[in-house]
């Protein structure tokens, strides 16, 4: 029998399906919403193959109300959701706003909406560490703890502030409600990972990376960012989840990272590392609403959820330039040779 039933929006996105995959293989069944504007149902088929559970998956957009009620009907044994969906680019979020706060925030609400409509209780949001903004701008907040006062400096991270108001809300009135009908409570949760991780940053510098600007006040003039392993923010979604299922604490807030500041150029330097050659790239204009330091504080994550890091920014590279060689059209091919060898002896070792 399933620990519970997840609804995993954007779960076919990077992160998303690494978390699908980290719910599966912890007994959890998934159900997968994802529009496809920025992924592949592909994922799906590469998430069986790998634990040998496929989830359920719907093509359907965050904003679509009809869509998400109908998916709820069908599987009223969800009891908590896991939101990824959302557009992500810092840079385009600036020249696209109405677009970004349609679907980020107006998805969102739709979301929850809908959660309320079929007594989904739980909710974990997978936020941004680009809700507090400059953290230099205020002493003693780099690494950046939760404590640390919001201040978006761009589009997308004022969406996500704006996410995270109307989560805490809606979880707080749907307490209020829950305790004069003494029944089970909302819980919600906000994750504010340090950076994206490399993977979602470095496809791009196996060809020519971008710097935007090298004027930073840090040692070698890029800015400063907490990358951390697809694997481990996956685990850190599935801690909070786990979390939230078991103390019910309301509305909570932590700060995904390793703690361990690095500069764009140390990242381009490890990646280069791993291909085994120099990689070029070039210095272009710093992009609006861009800061000089997003290094999170991960001590109440480590304190609360047992949870921390365990691989590093090597790590990722090293993963990341591996899945590139093996899959040049991403997962517009068969899986690679290399994978099914590892898998097929993984489950003789199992049996």
């Amino acid at each position: 029998m399933a620990v519970g039933t997840v609804l995993v929006t954007g779960g076919t996105g990077y992160i998303g399906s690494f978390t699908t995959l980290a719910l599966l293989e912890n007994g959890y069944d998934v159900v997968i919403v994802d529009s496809l504007l920025n992924s592949s149902q592909a994922a799906v088929d590469r998430i069986e193959l790998i634990c040998g559970k496929r989830p359920t998956f719907y093509q359907v957009d965050i904003t679509d109300e009809a869509g998400l009620d109908n998916v709820f009907s069908k599987h009223p044994e969800i009891d908590s959701v896991i939101h990824f969906a959302a557009l992500k680019a810092v840079g385009e979020s600036g020249e696209i706003p109405l677009e970004y706060y349609r679907v980020n925030v107006g998805g969102s609400i739709t979301l929850l909406r809908s959660m309320a409509k079929h007594n989904v209780p739980n909710i974990v949001f997978s936020s941004s560490a680009t809700v507090y903004g400059d953290a230099t701008r205020v002493p003693g907040m780099i690494p950046i703890p939760e404590s640390c006062p919001i201040g978006p400096t761009n589009t997308y991270g004022h969406t996500k502030v704006m996410i995270e108001t109307v989560i805490s809300d809606h979880i707080e009135a749907e307490r209020r409600k829950a305790k004069k009908r003494a029944s089970p409570s909302s819980n919600g949760t906000a994750l504010c990972s340090a950076t994206s991780t490399p993977a979602v940053l470095t496809p791009a510098a196996s060809w020519d990376a971008k710097l935007y600007t090298t004027d930073y006040a840090s040692k070698d003039g890029t800015a400063i960012r907490d990358y951390i392993h697809v694997l481990d923010l996956a685990s850190g979604h599935l801690a909070a989840l786990n979390y939230l299922r078991e103390k019910k604490p309301g509305v909570k807030a932590w700060n995904l990272g390793s703690g361990r500041g690095s500069t764009v150029f140390e990242m381009i330097k490890a990646f280069s590392k791993v291909v085994g050659r120099d990689l070029p790239y070039q210095v272009v204009e710093r992009r609006h609403g861009d800061v000089l330091d997003l290094t999170a504080n991960p001590a109440l994550a480590n304190e609360e959820l047992k949870w921390k890091t365990k691989l590093t920014l090597e790590d990722a590279c090293a993963d990341l330039w591996r899945w590139v060689e093996n899959n040049p059209k991403g997962y517009r091919q068969d899986p690679p040779a290399e994978l099914l060898e590892k898998l097929k002896a993984s489950k003789a070792a199992k049996n």
